[in-house]
């Protein structure tokens, strides 16, 4: 192997990850690690939501962005839009079969965070600490 090389451990390529655009991994990543993507998902793990709903639960999104946010939710098949036909027009949002699994792996990272995250402080702050030194 050439040196400076990375060779990927249990047939796990980080090179999978790679920034080109039509890189379809690093697509689907940037989605569904999006800030607004996270909240979406999680507010709809048990139930269904109309979009005003969503917009007053999450705190600082635009109906814009939540639009936006959903649409692309739903083209990744992530995320149902059930049209009611009533007037005046009601629309509910859910995660698809496809979205709860994920909805598994956002709980999980949550949990991690929630676990370390006094480390992650004491690290911060370590860090912080280190760099007014060197400043100073």
């Amino acid at each position: 192997m050439e040196e400076g090389t990375v060779e990927p451990l249990d047939d796990y390529d980080v090179r999978q990850w790679d920034t080109r655009e039509d890189c379809e991994v690093r697509q689907i990543l940037d989605r569904i690690a999006d800030k607004w993507s996270l909240l979406v998902i999680a507010l709809l793990d048990c139930q269904s939501l109309r979009f005003t709903q969503l917009r007053r639960e999450i705190d600082g999104v635009s109906q814009r962005m939540l639009s936006v946010t959903l649409r692309q939710l739903e083209r990744d098949g992530l995320v149902s839009r059930t049209v009611h036909p009533v007037v005046p027009p009601r629309v509910d949002y859910a995660l698809t079969p496809l979205g709860r699994t994920l909805h598994q792996t956002i709980k999980s990272l949550v949990t991690w965070t929630e676990a370390h995250q006094e480390e992650i402080a004491a690290a911060r702050a370590a860090y912080d600490a280190r760099r007014e030194m060197m400043e100073s």
